[in-house]
């Protein structure tokens, strides 16, 4: 599973000869082989809410499509596959129509707070939903709103880590929320503490003069 050899097209290699790259990524083509995704790699997915995946479709044009759902709906089944539900959205089905005719695909998941970045080239199965019941049992997310309309089952063929330059950090309210806690926390015994001064000064007004 080479990532370098599978994207590398002669142009790419012309080009990384022509910057000064190529001597490196010769190298990189030759031994950064990895059998199948590592824990690392498990970890990560595992943690994610959203991708993004290409298709090519018979006009010869790539479709980029964002994806997204509950942290951890992208399913590692084992080292070499990848599952997710197809939830029901807009009806286009531009992505499923263009796997239907050409199966290959690509993702990038980004980890925006970590600054992180997994390319992967996979092969892309359309399962319907009765014909794999137990598949689709293990891969719902139940507690999601959401209606099924199919499965992806994705076969990787190789992936590889993008350099964080560029991505700026951004982060949900979920993840925030940590980060406030303590300072809500605080506002939330001045308020109690400023209750009970006024309730004290209220008494004390109320005192015979």
């Amino acid at each position: 599973m080479n990532y370098s050899q599978l994207a590398f097209s002669d142009a790419a290699k012309e080009l990384q000869q022509e910057f000064g790259s190529r001597q490196i990524y010769e190298r990189v083509e030759k031994y950064h082989v990895v059998d199948g995704l590592t824990e690392n790699e498990k970890k990560f997915i595992a943690e994610q809410d959203h991708f993004y995946m290409a298709t090519i479709g018979e006009n010869g044009y790539p479709y980029i499509q964002h994806r997204g759902g509950p942290k951890g709906f992208v399913k590692v089944l084992n080292e070499q596959t990848l599952a997710f539900v197809d939830f029901s959205g807009n009806r286009q089905y531009i992505s499923v129509g263009n796997i239907e005719t050409n199966f290959h695909v690509a993702l990038i998941l980004v980890s925006y707070p970590h600054r992180a970045r997994l390319k992967v080239y996979a092969q892309a199965k359309i399962v319907q939903l009765t014909d794999e019941p137990e598949l689709f049992a293990q891969i719902d997310p139940a507690d999601y709103k959401h209606r099924p309309e199919r499965m992806l089952v994705l076969t990787v063929q190789a992936y590889d880590w993008n350099c964080p330059q560029h991505i700026t950090p951004r982060y949900t309210a979920e993840e925030l929320e940590p980060a406030f806690a303590a300072q809500r926390q605080q506002i939330a015994d001045l308020e109690a503490e400023n209750q009970k001064l006024k309730a004290e000064l209220e008494n004390l007004k109320a005192l015979p003069k």
